[in-house]
């Protein structure tokens, strides 16, 4: 009993160191500029994430199946909490925030690490649609075609369900990864992506979409990728790093 324990307490522990590098690694690339930005890792073995802020450097595990008691609990905090709801740290925030990157994990059994953030050119999806064709062989090779905007979290998994790495919801940019380090890559690749195509597009340009067999054989490795993550998911595992960056 003690020693499995142990090993819990050692897994817990990695994890924690993870989530730390991971995020000190999205602050460093400006891609987590706002407080309330936050980033989550799975624990396929557990069914929990670990879940935290820009903000704070400290984390939560977190049920990525929330039980009734657990959202009582979490409203009746909220009711009776001093901060604003509108504030970055209230509890009515933080509730948000948790129940996105839950919907996120349950629609998409491949993804291990979640991100709510950004850097400053993707940000600006928003004011251009909220959506970005697939004009660079890198996009689709790695980040997918990107999801349809959604505001309603019931519309999210069906936006996911194509198996792309990047959506926006409710002006928020969400980024996806298998890995931690896929998510902190594909948090950089969208950035420079955005930073091509919005002023481009601010600018009336017309930048044409990849050839469909270009897009079909990237995309179409991709989701060998994401298939193979989904079982390893399956069994409890963490998805093995791939050499397709």
């Amino acid at each position: 009993m003690s020693e499995s324990l142990h090993r819990g307490a050692d897994k817990d522990e990695e994890f924690q160191e993870t989530w730390r590098g991971l995020r000190l690694r999205l602050l460093a690339r400006g891609l987590m500029p706002q407080p309330a930005d936050s980033v989550s890792l799975r624990d396929p073995a557990s069914g929990r994430m670990w879940w935290g802020t820009a903000a704070d450097a400290s984390m939560q595990a977190v049920s990525i199946r929330s039980g009734a008691s657990e959202l009582s609990m979490l409203a009746a905090t909220a009711a009776s909490a001093a901060t604003p709801a509108t504030s970055a740290a209230s509890p009515l925030a933080t509730i948000a925030a948790i129940a996105l990157h839950r919907t996120v994990y349950e629609a998409r059994k491949d993804v291990c690490a979640v991100l709510i953030g950004g850097g400053a050119f993707c940000r600006q999806m928003g004011a251009f649609g909220g959506w970005m064709p697939s004009v660079f062989d890198e996009q689709i090779r790695q980040l997918g075609h990107m999801a349809r905007p959604t505001e309603d979290l019931s519309q999210l998994p069906a936006a996911l369900a194509d198996g792309g790495n990047v959506a926006l919801h409710a002006g928020q940019v969400l980024l996806l990864g298998m890995t931690p380090s896929r998510l902190a890559l594909n948090a950089e690749l969208f950035e420079k992506c955005a930073k091509a195509w919005v002023p481009a597009t601010a600018a009336g340009a017309k930048l044409r979409t990849l050839p469909w067999i270009v897009r079909h054989v990237a995309n179409g490795r991709l989701m060998k990728e994401e298939a193979r993550a989904r079982e390893q998911v399956r069994r409890g595992l963490r998805p093995e790093e791939t050499r397709g960056y």
